[in-house]
């Protein structure tokens, strides 16, 4: 579909704002004009502890993405490490679950990516997880997770939600997609308000964004940072 280039920018610089007002710092990494995807920066860089993995995205015309991000990372301080050769891992396919990291399987995120995802997070004591993606573009285009673990999604996008300990589907297609932004509060998009009703009934405080530019995409609130707790 689409976009509108001037509402993206504008709707990109609300959600930094939003992250910001809940106490987050930010920071940029450098804009990559030749890269229009990289805008969905959680695909190429996926932070576990101190850890910082590099993605080896599985579309070839975003592999060029990694390079704009890695020395942002280093400066962080963090430890660096990566996937390449044969294995593709997108981070949009990664989700994190208490030291469980489901990994989606799928046409962006490929076996032998996964396999050397496990090799890297062993000795830092986190499993992985591989689920099948078939029916969305990433797995966190299908499911994320709230703060108890609870996995939630769409029901039509999610392949097999018997893969999760405990899974719930969500009234909208934008309600499967949620930040953390604390153990109380989480970031979802305007495109879902029947959802944000129902959580915010469960005792989380809602912030609502529209992203509705980047959701043409098949973009949501995971897809346009990257968190990281210290």
């Amino acid at each position: 579909m689409p976009v509108d280039v001037d509402l993206a920018k504008v709707q990109w610089g609300a959600y930094a704002d939003a992250l910001r007002a809940a106490g987050w710092s930010t920071v940029e990494v450098p804009a990559a004009q030749d890269c229009p995807d990289s805008v969905f920066i959680e695909d190429a860089v996926v932070i576990f502890d101190d850890l910082a993995v590099l993605t080896n995205p599985g579309a070839a015309e975003r592999k060029p993405e990694v390079v704009g991000v890695e020395p942002v990372v280093r400066d962080l301080g963090l430890q660096v490490a990566r996937v390449s050769g044969e294995g593709t891992l997108d981070g949009g396919d990664v989700l994190k679950v208490g030291r469980t990291a489901y990994v989606g399987l799928g046409g962006r995120t490929n076996g032998a990516g996964i396999a050397a995802l496990a090799d890297l997070l062993s000795p830092h004591g986190w499993r992985v997880q591989a689920v099948p993606v078939e029916r969305a573009l990433h797995l966190k285009s299908a499911v994320t997770a709230l703060p108890n673990g609870t996995i939630i999604g769409w029901d039509p996008v999610v392949d097999d939600p018997e893969a999760f300990a405990s899974y719930e589907g969500m009234p909208e297609e934008g309600g499967a997609h949620v930040v953390l932004l604390a153990e109380d509060h989480l970031l979802m998009a305007a495109s879902a308000p029947r959802t944000a009703d129902l959580l915010a009934a469960r005792g989380y405080r809602i912030t609502a964004v529209d992203i509705s530019e980047f959701e043409k995409l098949e973009g949501c609130v995971t897809c346009l940072s990257v968190r990281w707790r210290r």
